[in-house]
């Protein structure tokens, strides 16, 4: 199956699931076409239907409630019921049971993508191996979330909160929502507001793998400040859309962070089909481009191995998947993440992508 035959037919099934925003999935598309980076994150469905093909020893790994769609990109910030701040992973919407090995080819694959081009100045090699280490001994260590503060000053330090100011304005900005906005997703919108709170509701238009998706803000005016609450919707995994798997379509994002080992986000909850949080702007992605030191680099792709394993954690079988991880060569990660990104490139190009020639050295006289 091409990668046209494929995303059509995942987008069809898509929309047996959910309403599909037209408008923004053709956004969807014409980003897709930017970037190899981008088109990775916005196609997971192929992933995992090439998954299997490509990395078949690696598809026979132990079983873990996995992340599925994990990538560089879905690390941010969030308040826990201390309200402290807590670093980690901040989507699962392809959570589902998949091999562990999957998680780690995935966020090296977008390691490797991102050292391509130019995000980050480390070796592609180095990059795996601080992904394995991290992840192998978070699962030695039971795990620990990453509160932010006195234990991880560094990682506090590439945190740059967006201006206040300029967030709201972006977010109010959003014209009023014209259509209807689907009852069960007004009602997880109110659930997560202060009672009988007068609020407008606007579309949003954000990320990439869920591009195409409906998305809800509420904004109100609440005790002197704005608030403002997300309501997305969802579908199941499109790791068994690839496997025509038959009544098994659950959607697994609140299991998987129940069940992680997590400083919980309270703001954080699924509501019949809908994923509502709580947006404001010391919840954010921790850029790459704001990590000024190659040691730096290598610390926070560590840090994101082993919260990938504070995710797997929350599954059985720790034991089997440390035995798995010992009984491998040293640079597999590295091995089967470029397998991956190679197969990602070529469907990239089919699907319009051009790759720029490369520049010609000049010489020093």
């Amino acid at each position: 199956m091409t990668f046209r035959e494929s995303t059509e037919a995942y987008e069809a099934w898509l929309a047996t699931k959910l309403d599909v925003v037209p408008e923004d999935l053709n956004q969807k598309h014409a980003l897709m076409r930017e970037a190899p980076f981008p088109f990775f994150r916005s196609t997971f469905y192929r992933w995992a239907q090439f998954w299997p093909q490509i990395c078949p020893d690696l598809n026979t790994a132990p079983l873990v409630l996995a992340v599925g769609d994990l990538h560089v990109e879905n690390f941010g910030t969030w308040r826990d019921p201390e309200g402290r701040l807590v670093w980690g992973i901040n989507d699962f919407d392809e959570a589902d049971t998949m091999p562990y090995t999957l998680d780690l080819v995935r966020l090296a694959a977008s390691a490797h993508l991102a050292i391509n081009a130019g995000h980050l100045n480390i070796d592609h090699r180095e990059a795996c191996l601080s992904i394995l280490n991290g992840y192998k001994e978070s699962l030695e260590a039971g795990g620990r979330p990453w509160v932010l503060g006195e234990k991880h000053v560094w990682l506090s330090e590439l945190v740059e909160f967006r201006n206040p100011v300029a967030f709201w304005a972006k977010l109010h900005a959003l014209p009023d929502l014209k259509s209807r906005v689907p009852k069960v997703a007004r009602r997880a919108l109110e659930r997560m507001m202060p009672d009988s709170l007068p609020y407008r509701v606007a579309h949003r238009i954000a990320g990439l793998g869920s591009l195409g998706r409906q998305r809800f803000v509420a904004l109100a005016d609440h005790e002197g400040g704005f608030i403002c609450r997300e309501a997305k919707a969802l579908a199941p995994s499109s790791w068994w859309w690839a496997f025509g798997a038959k009544g098994r379509e659950a959607i697994h994002y609140e299991r998987a962070l129940g069940q992680s080992v997590r400083a919980a986000d309270p703001w954080v909850r699924l509501k019949n089909g809908w994923i509502v949080r709580r947006l404001a702007p010391d919840c954010i992605r921790v850029e790459l481009a704001s990590v000024p030191k190659e040691k730096e680099k290598s610390r926070l792709l560590r840090a994101m191995g082993w919260e990938a394993a504070n995710v797997h954690l929350g599954s059985k079988g720790r034991r089997a998947v440390l035995a798995d991880l010992n009984k491998r060569e040293e640079h597999w990660l590295h091995k089967n993440a470029a397998l991956m990104v190679a197969a990602t490139t070529r469907d990239w190009i089919e699907w319009g992508g051009t790759i720029p020639p490369a520049r010609k050295r000049t010489k020093k006289k």
